[in-house]
């Protein structure tokens, strides 16, 4: 059920991410552990903020969005999030300055799931250069989503999927995890885990290092 805001309209939806959230949530209930200040970006429908921070309720997770998508995601959290969400936040990975904690010199977590491969590939690489600016010397990264190994397909509907981003997009597509680590490495970023997801998805978890 996609659930209704105050005004009584259907709140956005992703089945994707109901069918997905509790294998991330087990996933990310120990490499979150002692965490306390987590930045979401591309929070989408606000489907994994809600979920994530009632699965975790030591954390404090900013959700974030481009402008554009900013109304549906803050329907979500006034309608379900109760205390446990601040207000979402504007972010868009090409903007210079990222939002920092309230409370801190820098977030000690961040998490995004099923964006890399709708970005181009500028983008991507603000993505980590953002990240690198914001995150503290300790802080773990969490992504989620396909990836090719190798420039390999992990299964044939990640290449259907991918033949369909590009078709739609051609600056989109599944991203090869050698890049992705050359661009995590250079923010300091060292692979902790690759973890097998369900739907031909993974679930990867970087340490920054100081």
């Amino acid at each position: 059920m996609s659930g209704r805001d105050a005004a009584g309209d259907a709140l956005p939806f992703s089945p994707a991410c109901e069918r997905n959230r509790a294998p991330i949530l087990a996933i990310l209930r120990e490499a979150f552990a002692g965490r306390r200040e987590v930045l979401e970006i591309g929070s989408g429908t606000g489907q994994h903020a809600v979920f994530f921070s009632a699965g975790m309720p030591w954390l404090r997770w900013q959700a974030t969005e481009r402008r554009e998508s900013l109304g549906g995601l803050r329907a979500r959290l006034d309608a379900e999030g109760g205390d446990r969400l601040p207000a979402p936040l504007e972010l868009d990975v090409d903007q210079r300055d990222w939002p920092m904690p309230a409370v801190a010199t820098g977030w000690d977590a961040a998490f995004s799931a099923n964006t890399l491969h709708i970005m181009s590939a500028p983008q991507v690489e603000a993505f980590f250069a953002g990240l690198g600016a914001v995150l503290q010397p300790d802080a773990r990264l969490a992504i989620y989503g396909p990836f090719t190994y190798d420039g390999a397909f992990t299964s044939d509907s990640n290449a259907a999927f991918d033949a369909m981003l590009r078709a739609r997009d051609p600056d989109s597509g599944l991203r090869d995890v050698a890049w992705i680590d050359r661009l995590a490495k250079a923010r300091s970023l060292r692979l902790l885990a690759d973890h097998v997801m369900p739907a031909h998805n993974r679930l990867r978890v970087w340490q920054r290092e100081a």
